[in-house]
Parts: structure tokens; C-alpha cells; sequence
């Protein structure tokens, strides 16, 4: 029998961790020849694409071993490996020279507003105007919004308003305990999405009555594992140059410290934002709201808990709380996520109405 010939994305995604380590070897030979000389101008250009084309296959090598074992523990695979590379971008920004404490922050209330605004209110656009209107289970994207509502309220404002500490930031013990709540919140929620109630979070035309069978696990692709491994390696080991990458050029353009986080969930993002794009031009709303809200919830759920984590053990400072014109976008976003995902069906205003307040978002961190 033929097999049959690997496909450009299989290959590509095959060659992007090699290329990738291959470049992080040639940082390490100049930076020894030169003294530890920071990165020049060619490596600060090519750190970018580099790294992003090394997260994309990252994403694409976790997706095909969630695919191979099914669920609940495919999901789990997936999240987890986007959880190594935002953690290791994040704590290399925030651990290099002039650290910047609040960029788990900045990280965090990037991905929710391009999440819940920029992202949904794309997505929702594009079906709009393909289909005029869609249709969507309302009682996923209930569960979607009242985990999100209440981990982005536990992390990024209540720092604001205890009193052990003077700032927007937590006591280690309080760290402690707000990890481990949103560790077991983000938990529930995947045990209810995965195994309790799958139905919710199924297309509604799809005819489903009750629980779909679970996927019968498959052998795990002992080739996408080790080049997911060698994918989140590449990450982790680039992800100093890219912490050094960035700052010089932020310091050029004269850009803010917050504009960083949003590089960062930017990065992390765009693997499956194109995919949520796709799927509601393919009329598949609902896997849309999965996986955009998805991210969102996995990024507070295990981000923040690990970052916190090692923050503690180093002894270094975690700022969490947003400003108050940050937490007006947070409670705006949320209040309209809950009108927009109540009725079960959308159309182009929900659309426009999410990507003005993302507008006003990207503005407010050049004018805050």
C-alpha cells in the first residue's frame, strides 16, 4: 500500500524547532565571542518570526496529540503546553535587567481583552456577515463567562483592595491561596466541559440530545511528542533573547511597559485566533467561543498560579492589580460579553459593539 506523502504544513512544522534551536546555537556562539554582548540588530529582527513559527508548531504537535488520546486528557495536553511557553515568556521579561513586575498582569488583561473583544467581536463579525446571523449554546458560554468572570475578578482586582499589603499586589499567603482557587475553578470547568457536560459546548444544530462518547484513545504520536517537547524547548531557551529583544526595542519606539503583555498574549494567541477566524467563516460559531473564551480561561486558570508559584520561591515582586481605568475595560468587557453570549444568536452589532471597546483598549495603552 502507498503511503501517503507528508503534507508542506507536516514537514514545516517538523523543520520550525530544529531551525529554532539551530538559531538559539548561533545566539550562544556570538554572544560568547562578543562577551555577552547584547543581541544585534539582525538577531532582534529574526527573534520575532522565529519564535512565533516556533509557537505554532508547538500548538500544532499538541493538537494532534489531543486529537490521538482524546478527551478529557487531550484538552489538558494542549493547555498545558501553551501554559509552558506564556510562563516562560513572561518570567523571562520580568526576571531580565529593569525586571517589569506587573507583566503577568499586563499578559493576563491583554488576552482577556483580545480574547473578549478583539478576537469574539472578529469572529462574530465575519459570521455575520456571512450568515447574517449565528446561533450558539447559550449554557457553554454561560459557564465560559461566569469562570472568566470570576477568576479575572480574583486575580486582577482584588490585589486592589486587601490590606495586608500596600499596592495592588498580594501577600504570599494570599498568592498561595488564590492560586490554588483558580487552579480548582479552571479544573471543574474543564471536568464539565470535557466529560460532564460535553452537550454543552457542541454546535447546536449538531442534534445532540444528552453526553457525547468520550474519543476512544488512540496511541500517543511518539513523533509530535518529541517535537513538541523540542518546540517547547526552543520556547523556553529563545525566550531570554526575546526578553531582551523586546525591551530595546520598546526603549526605541518609546512604547510602554504594558505594550509587552500585549506582544506577549499576542503571541500566544494567534495559532488559535486564525483557527477561531476560520471556523466562524465555516458558520461553527460555537467551536469559535471555544476556543477563544478557552484561552482566556486557561490563561488565568494555570498562567497565573505558576507565575505566582515562582515569583514566592524567588522572593521577587508580582503586581496584579490593573488601574482603575483598566478595571472600567474589565467590567465593561465582561458586562457586554454576558449581553452579547445571553441570547443563544449574534449579528454584526454585538460584533462592532466588542471591537470599539478593543479599539478604545489598544488606545488607552498608548493614552492611558
Amino acid at each position: 500500500m502507498d503511503s501517503k506523502p507528508p503534507s508542506t504544513t507536516s514537514i514545516l512544522r517538523v523543520l520550525v524547532p530544529i531551525v529554532a534551536l539551530a538559531f538559539y546555537g548561533v545566539i550562544k556562539l556570538v554572544a560568547s565571542s562578543e562577551a555577552g554582548a547584547k543581541p544585534g540588530l539582525a538577531i532582534s529582527l529574526l527573534i520575532l518570526p522565529v519564535l512565533l513559527a516556533t509557537v505554532i508548531a508547538a500548538v500544532l504537535h499538541a493538537e494532534e496529540i489531543a486529537h490521538a488520546i482524546g478527551e478529557p486528557f487531550g484538552t489538558l495536553v494542549l493547555t498545558i503546553a501553551v501554559t509552558i511557553i506564556e510562563v516562560a515568556l513572561i518570567m523571562s521579561l520580568t526576571l531580565s535587567d529593569q525586571g517589569h513586575p506587573a507583566l503577568a498582569r499586563d499578559t493576563v488583561f491583554s488576552v482577556i481583552m483580545i480574547v473578549c473583544n478583539g478576537l469574539v467581536g472578529l469572529c462574530i463579525l465575519v459570521g455575520g456577515f456571512q450568515y447574517r446571523q449565528q446561533d450558539f449554546e447559550v449554557e457553554g458560554a454561560s459557564a465560559y463567562l461566569s469562570v472568566l468572570t470570576a477568576l479575572s475578578v480574583l486575580t486582577l482586582v482584588l490585589p486592589n483592595y486587601t490590606r495586608s499589603t500596600a499596592g495592588p499586589t498580594l501577600t504570599p499567603g494570599q498568592l498561595e491561596f488564590v492560586s490554588v482557587v483558580t487552579v480548582l475553578l479552571y479544573g471543574v470547568f474543564l471536568y464539565i466541559q470535557t466529560v460532564r457536560h460535553t452537550e454543552y459546548f457542541t454546535e447546536v444544530d449538531s442534534g445532540a440530545t444528552g453526553s457525547r462518547p468520550l474519543k476512544k484513545h488512540e496511541a500517543v504520536p511518539w513523533k509530535a511528542s518529541l517535537f513538541l517537547v523540542a518546540s517547547l524547548l526552543a520556547v523556553v531557551l529563545l525566550s531570554k533573547t526575546f526578553a531582551i529583544a523586546v525591551k530595546s526595542g520598546l526603549a526605541y519606539a518609546g512604547a510602554p511597559e504594558a505594550f509587552s503583555g500585549f506582544l506577549v498574549a499576542i503571541l500566544i494567541l494567534l495559532p488559535e485566533g486564525i483557527t477561531a477566524l476560520r471556523a466562524s467563516w465555516a458558520n461553527e460559531l460555537q467551536r469559535s467561543i471555544n476556543l477563544a473564551l478557552g484561552s482566556s480561561l486557561a490563561t488565568i486558570g494555570l498562567t497565573v498560579p505558576a507565575v505566582a508559584a515562582i515569583t514566592v520561591y524567588l522572593g521577587t515582586e508580582l503586581v496584579l492589580g490593573l488601574s482603575n481605568v483598566s478595571m472600567v475595560l474589565l467590567f465593561l468587557t465582561l458586562l457586554i460579553s454576558t449581553l452579547t453570549f445571553g441570547r443563544g444568536r449574534t449579528n454584526i452589532l454585538y460584533g462592532f459593539v466588542h471591537l470599539i471597546i478593543f479599539a478604545t483598549y489598544i488606545f488607552l495603552i498608548f493614552e492611558p
